[in-house]
């Protein structure tokens, strides 16, 4: 699997790392303010789970699923397929994201979050690529930034492989290209 790799772009130490600087924001953002996390699954397992051990306030932790993706290609067409699982009427959310590309999944998410009424409604994401944008939008907390490259590993995948990895790299082109 790991020859599947054209090139690691974010290794096991740097993800720690981001995870804590992160963590240590995320506290002091949110000290004594009710917090819930909620995980876009199923890419945010691996970021949340390492995030939220570093975030030292009380929070809940919920998780829906949102897809933009067919098996080849990304869709406009945003479907969320689980709401929360947790009240979020006036609590501060904070959307967890594997990585922020073209930014219509978290706009629709923040756009239906925004009808339940929380005081805030902001996004945290390990790995950011702006040059994939279709709209105008920043994550509020950002981890690392990315060429507009096929990345893959610690949650992302491509047809629901490479998650596992624990690095984030660019996949070969052969790979999804059937080269």
């Amino acid at each position: 699997m790991r020859n599947d790799i054209l090139k690691i772009l974010i290794n096991e130490e740097e993800i720690n790392q981001s995870c804590q600087k992160l963590g240590e924001q995320i506290t002091k953002d949110y000290n004594n303010k009710q917090l819930v996390l909620v995980g876009l699954l199923k890419g945010c397992q691996p970021f949340l789970g390492d995030l939220s051990k570093r975030i030292d306030t009380h929070l809940e932790i919920a998780y829906m699923r949102a897809s933009s993706y067919t098996k080849k290609e990304r869709s406009k067409e945003i479907t969320l397929l689980k709401d929360p699982t947790i009240s979020i009427e006036n609590k501060h959310v904070l959307i967890v994201e594997d990585i922020v590309d073209s930014a219509l999944t978290v706009q629709k998410v923040i756009k239906e979050f925004k009808k339940l009424k929380p005081l805030s409604v902001e996004v945290v994401t390990l790995i950011d690529k702006p040059s994939g944008r279709l709209i105008d939008f920043v994550p509020k907390y950002v981890g690392h930034i990315v060429p507009n490259e096929f990345v893959v590993g610690y949650g992302l995948d491509y047809n629901e492989y490479y998650r596992n990895l624990p690095f984030v790299g660019i996949l070969k082109q052969k790979i999804y290209k059937g080269e």
